[in-house]
C-alpha cells in the first residue's frame, strides 16, 4: 500500500523565505473568487453529495480527458458506470499523472477537505479513501455552502446566461445566514452565435420572453438585451464574462448587421465574413453596456473547443475535447480597445489567456490602455485552463510583471464547477509565494516582508476586492 506524506507546510515553497510570505500574507486570506462555474442551485439548496465521485468526478472534463488517455472507457467517464466504479478507474490513473498539475490538485483536496494526506491516491489506497472520504460528505460540514466557508470564501461571481432568471441568486440575496455573497455573472456568449442559426434563434425566442419584449429587428434585439442586462445589475452583477476564440473587430456599419439579423431570424445561414461582423458589432455593444453601468468586462480567448466532431455529437459540450489555438489576438484586441477608449466606453477588463506565446504580447498591449485613476485598469488575467499550473501560473506572472505592475494583479480564480477546487486558490498562492520568496533570497528584491508580504496579501485579495468595488469589512 503506498502511504506517505506529500502535502507538507512546505509544499511547493523552496525557501525560508517563500514559507514566511506564505505563513504570514497568504494563508489566512480570504478568497474573492471572481470568476466560477459553481451551479448557483446548488449553493442556494445547500446540496450535498452522495459520494467522492458526486462530489469530485462529476461534470469535471480535467479528470475525464486523463482518463481517456490512460485508456479508461468513457462509462467510467460520462457513463452509467457505478460511481465506486468510476472511482476506482480514476485512482488508476492517478499514480500516470506525475508532474500533471492535477495530482497536486487531487492530494491538495484529500488533505485539505478530508484529512487524508497518509496515503497517495492509487488502486491500493481507492478503497480506504473513498470510505474516509465518504464518512466525512455524509456529515453535515460538507454541504456546499461549508465547504464555502471552509475554505474562506467571501465572495463567488458565478457565470449566468442572459435569459437566466437568477432565481437561485434573488434567493441567496435574501438569505442573511449565509457568510458568502454570490452574485451573477453576465455571460451572453449566445447572443452571438450567429453561426449556428437554430441555436441561436431559439435562444433569442427565449429571450424575447424573458425580457417580455418583441424581438423583430437588430434594434429591439439590442433593446431586449438591454433590459436584461440591467436586470442582471439589479441583481448585483457587477462582471460580465466571454468564452470566444479571440477578440473580434471587423469593420461594419450597423445597416449591414440590421440585414444579418433579419437574414439569421429567417433561418438562412450567413458566410464567414458576416459572421465575424456580426460578432464584433455585439461584442462593441455589449462592452458599451458594461461600460455604462461600471462593470468589469472578462475575456477567455484562445481555446478552440469542440474538436472531437464525434464525441461532440455524442456528448456536447464542456466534455474534455478543446485545445489550445493559435489564433491571431493582439491586432483584433488592440483595434478594439482602441475603439472604446477612444469612445471613452472602455470598461475595467480582463484578458484570460489560453496560449502562453501570447503573454508578452498581451501584457504589453493592454498596457497602452491603462487608465487615469484606475489602479491596474487592464488586466492580465490569471493562468487559465490548460495553464492553471506550475509553469503556467509562473510565466503569466514572469510576463505580468516584467512588462507591467505585478502589484495590480487580482490574483486567482477557480473557473471550477466542483466546491471543492478551492485549494487552487492555495495552489496558486503558494506558487506566487515561492516565485518572490525565491528572488528575495537571490538578492533579485529586497529583503523586505512588510514590501514583499503587503503586495502578496494585495494579490491574493485586496486587489480583488478593491478592482470589484466590495466593502470586505
Amino acid at each position: 500500500m503506498s502511504r506517505a506524506v506529500f502535502i507538507t507546510d512546505e509544499f511547493l515553497l523552496s525557501t525560508k523565505e517563500a514559507v514566511r510570505l506564505y505563513r504570514d500574507y497568504a494563508a489566512e486570506m480570504p478568497i474573492i473568487d471572481f470568476h466560477c462555474h459553481l451551479p448557483p442551485g446548488q449553493i442556494a439548496d445547500d446540496a450535498c453529495f452522495r459520494n467522492l465521485t458526486h462530489a469530485w468526478l462529476d461534470g469535471d472534463h480535467y479528470k475525464w480527458r486523463l482518463m481517456r488517455a490512460a485508456g479508461v472507457s468513457e462509462s467510467y467517464c460520462t457513463g452509467d458506470a457505478p460511481d465506486w466504479e468510476k472511482f476506482q478507474q480514476w485512482a488508476a490513473t492517478v499514480p500516470l499523472m506525475l508532474r500533471n498539475p492535477l495530482y497536486h490538485w487531487t492530494h491538495l483536496e484529500l488533505a485539505r477537505f478530508f484529512g487524508i494526506n497518509d496515503r497517495l491516491l492509487c488502486p491500493e489506497t481507492a478503497e480506504s479513501i473513498w470510505c474516509d472520504a465518504n464518512a466525512k460528505l455524509a456529515g453535515p460540514d460538507f454541504s456546499a455552502r461549508q465547504l464555502m466557508l471552509r475554505s474562506n470564501v467571501t465572495v463567488a461571481c458565478t457565470t449566468d446566461d442572459p435569459v437566466d432568471s437568477l432565481e437561485h441568486h434573488l434567493a441567496l440575496a435574501e438569505d442573511k445566514s449565509f457568510g458568502v455573497r454570490v452574485f451573477p455573472t453576465w455571460r451572453p456568449d449566445n447572443s452571438m452565435c450567429v453561426e449556428l442559426p437554430k441555436v441561436f434563434n431559439e435562444w433569442v425566442d427565449r429571450l424575447s420572453q424573458v425580457a417580455d419584449t418583441k424581438i423583430h429587428s437588430w434594434d429591439s434585439f439590442l433593446e431586449a438585451l438591454r433590459l436584461r442586462h440591467n436586470f442582471f445589475h439589479d441583481a448585483g452583477c457587477r462582471l460580465s464574462d466571454h468564452g470566444i476564440e479571440t477578440i473580434y473587430a471587423s469593420e461594419y456599419c450597423d445597416e449591414d448587421v440590421a440585414q444579418m439579423f433579419r437574414k439569421v431570424r429567417g433561418g438562412e445561414e450567413l458566410d464567414l465574413v458576416a459572421v465575424l461582423k456580426f460578432k464584433s458589432a455585439m461584442l462593441y455593444e455589449l462592452a458599451v453596456m458594461d461600460h455604462e453601468k461600471g462593470w468589469v468586462q472578462q475575456y477567455h480567448i484562445g481555446v478552440l473547443r469542440n474538436n472531437n466532431s464525434r464525441m461532440f455529437g455524442v456528448l456536447g459540450p464542456d466534455t474534455g475535447f478543446d485545445s489550445i489555438g493559435d489564433l491571431e489576438v493582439a491586432r483584433p484586441l488592440t483595434s478594439f480597445l482602441d475603439r472604446l477608449d477612444s469612445e471613452n466606453k472602455l470598461a475595467k477588463t480582463i484578458i484570460y489567456n489560453i496560449n502562453p506565446q501570447d503573454n508578452a504580447s498581451l501584457a504589453t498591449t493592454l498596457g497602452c490602455f491603462q487608465g487615469e485613476d484606475v489602479r491596474g485598469k487592464m488586466q492580465l488575467g490569471p493562468a487559465w485552463w490548460f495553464l492553471d499550473q506550475k509553469d503556467g501560473m509562473e510565466r503569466q506572472m514572469a510576463a505580468l510583471s516584467q512588462m507591467g505592475l505585478l502589484g495590480c494583479f487580482v490574483g486567482m480564480v477557480t473557473d471550477s464547477r466542483s466546491f471543492l477546487s478551492y485549494t487552487r486558490h492555495e495552489y496558486f498562492r503558494r506558487i506566487l509565494c515561492n516565485l518572490l520568496g525565491r528572488e528575495m533570497k537571490e538578492g533579485l528584491i529586497p529583503r523586505d516582508f512588510e514590501l514583499v508580504g503587503g503586495m502578496v496579501g494585495d494579490i491574493c485579495c485586496n486587489n480583488a476586492a478593491t478592482y470589484l468595488g466590495l466593502d470586505l469589512a
